[in-house]
């Protein structure tokens, strides 16, 4: 009877174990992977702040004084067009100066420089290509001054492969028409400040 008893449990733990097996065997090669993988790399927080203080000081470094200081206040930056014999916009009056708005991560937006019309919203994209963070966005400064350098450089090519689109398309033209009135106010204190702080000449009559 025991003899018996103890022949079934043989055959039960075999049985058994012939169904654990194969799971003991496959858990444990999972776990032996996961030790050998190579920790992702921690979330930095400060990683985007710290990236666009540096593209601010590298914009700062590339742009004039006056595109720096209306890029600080302003947070766009006006670019004259025509440079380096450059295509005018779409709807451009033949003659008539025309310029850019550059947005972080806008479209590029022409306009007449004299009466405000928009003309179009040129959209150009630049990726960040860094690692291990890369990702489609670049800071905002870096995106600014990678439009700015294309724009200066070479405003034919920049402009035939950007996509070009009606005003209104992704800005808001009363918003643009608001930043342009901003600009033309922050350009008169500018000017007004300019001359405060010229030397006056020598009154005529003083020797």
């Amino acid at each position: 009877m025991l003899l018996a008893l103890a022949a079934t449990a043989l055959v039960a733990l075999a049985l058994l174990f012939d169904v654990v097996a194969p799971r003991l065997e496959e858990g444990w090669r999972r776990m032996r992977a996961r030790r050998g993988k190579v920790p992702p790399p921690l979330y930095d927080p400060g990683r985007e702040r710290r990236a666009e203080q540096r593209a601010r000081a590298l914009l700062r470094s590339c742009v004039n004084e006056e595109e720096w200081a209306m890029y600080r206040d302003l947070g766009f930056i006006r670019v004259w067009g025509g440079q380096a014999d450059g295509p005018a916009p779409a709807g451009e009056v033949r003659g008539a100066p025309y310029a850019y708005l550059i947005y972080p991560h806008r479209p590029l937006v022409a306009y007449l420089a004299q009466t405000h019309r928009l003309l179009g919203e040129y959209c150009v994209t630049f990726l960040d290509q860094t690692r291990p963070y890369g990702s489609p966005r670049l800071p905002d400064s870096d995106d600014v001054l990678a439009k700015w350098m294309a724009l200066t450089g070479d405003e034919r090519r920049l402009i035939g492969m950007a996509n070009m689109h009606l005003p209104g398309r992704q800005l808001d033209p009363g918003q643009v028409a608001r930043d342009l009135w901003r600009l033309s106010q922050w350009e008169r204190r500018r000017l007004r400040r300019s001359a405060e702080a010229a030397p006056r000449p020598a009154d005529a009559g003083r020797r």
